[in-house]
C-alpha cells in the first residue's frame, strides 16, 4: 500500500525525482505506474510551464508539470483525471487530486490578481508572492456541501443534467459567502429539489479536484415539500430504498460513501 504525504518546498526536482505529467485535465500516464523521472519528462516541458513540488509518495519527492501531450504520446497513456479517480481502483487518488489542485494554483497565480505583476514564491509556505502589493496568493479551496436526504426507509437520489455518466448521486453545491454549512445544505436542497430538510448532521469530507473543492458530506431528514427539480441542475430524482438503488458513484467518492452509509443506517447494519 502506498503512502502519500502532501508537502511543500521551493527546491527544484533532481533528475531522479518523480513527476506527474499532465495536459489540461489529462494524466500522461507512463506504461508502468503514474510517475516518470524528471529526466524523462523535462524535455517535453516549456519554460513557461514550470514544475512544482506537491509531496512525497512512499518517501520519494513528487512534482507536477504540464507537458506536451503530442510529443509524449508514444510513451504514455492519456487518462482523464475523472476516469482515474472514478474508475481505476489502483489510481493514487489522493496524490492525483493534490497535484492537479496545486498545478491549477501554480498556473492561475503566475500574475498578481490585484496589480497584474509577475508573482514569485513565498519563502516559507506554499503561496505565490507579489512584492509590489505585499500579499500572498494561496491555493484556492472552495467548500461545497453534499447531502443524503432520508425519508423513512427511503433516500433521495438524483441524476445531474450536466454529467454524462448515468449515475444517480446526491444534491450538492457551493457554500456562499457569509453562509454556514448547515444553511448551505438547506438552501441547496430547496433550490434544486423544492424540499425542506431538518436534522442536518455532518458525516465526512473529501478533497475533490474539479477543480478545487472540499466536499463536506451530510445526512439530513425530509421535512416537507414536493419534488420540483431545478432543470439546469437535475435531469431526474426519486426516492429509493436500500437494495433497490439505481447505478450510483463508486465507494471511492464521497457521494458513494454517503449513499452506502445511509443504506447501513436505514437497515440498521451500521449501528
Amino acid at each position: 500500500m502506498t503512502t502519500w504525504t502532501p508537502g511543500w518546498t521551493t527546491k527544484p526536482p533532481g533528475e531522479d525525482d518523480r513527476v506527474l505529467a499532465i495536459a489540461g485535465d489529462i494524466v500522461l500516464k507512463p506504461v508502468s505506474g503514474w510517475l516518470s523521472p524528471w529526466r524523462a519528462v523535462s524535455s517535453f516541458v516549456s519554460a513557461d510551464t514550470g514544475v512544482v513540488y506537491v509531496g512525497q509518495l512512499d518517501g520519494q519527492a513528487v512534482y507536477v508539470t504540464e507537458a506536451d501531450a503530442d510529443a509524449m504520446k508514444g510513451g504514455v497513456e492519456a487518462v482523464p483525471l475523472r476516469d482515474a479517480i472514478l474508475m481505476m481502483e489502483e489510481a493514487p487518488a489522493d496524490m492525483l487530486g493534490t497535484a492537479f489542485q496545486v498545478h491549477q494554483w501554480w498556473r492561475d497565480h503566475r500574475f498578481c490578481g490585484r496589480c497584474g505583476r509577475v508573482t514569485g514564491l513565498h519563502s516559507l509556505e506554499r503561496a505565490k508572492w507579489c512584492d509590489a502589493c505585499g500579499i500572498p496568493w494561496y491555493p484556492r479551496v472552495a467548500p461545497c456541501v453534499i447531502v443524503v436526504i432520508r425519508r423513512g426507509d427511503y433516500m433521495l437520489l438524483a441524476r445531474s443534467s450536466r454529467v454524462k455518466r448515468h449515475y444517480f448521486s446526491l444534491i450538492a453545491g457551493f457554500v456562499e459567502p457569509g453562509e454556514d454549512i448547515e444553511a448551505a445544505v438547506a438552501r441547496e436542497v430547496k433550490e434544486e429539489t423544492g424540499l425542506d430538510v431538518s436534522g442536518i448532521r455532518y458525516q465526512a469530507s473529501q478533497p475533490w479536484p474539479f477543480p478545487h473543492q472540499l466536499m463536506l458530506g451530510f445526512f439530513a431528514d425530509y421535512a416537507g415539500g414536493e419534488l420540483i427539480l431545478q432543470e439546469d441542475e437535475l435531469a431526474e430524482a426519486d426516492w429509493y430504498r436500500p437494495g433497490e438503488l439505481p447505478p450510483v458513484p463508486p465507494a471511492t467518492t464521497i457521494a458513494g460513501k454517503l449513499i452506502r452509509a445511509m443504506e447501513q443506517e436505514i437497515t440498521g447494519r451500521g449501528m
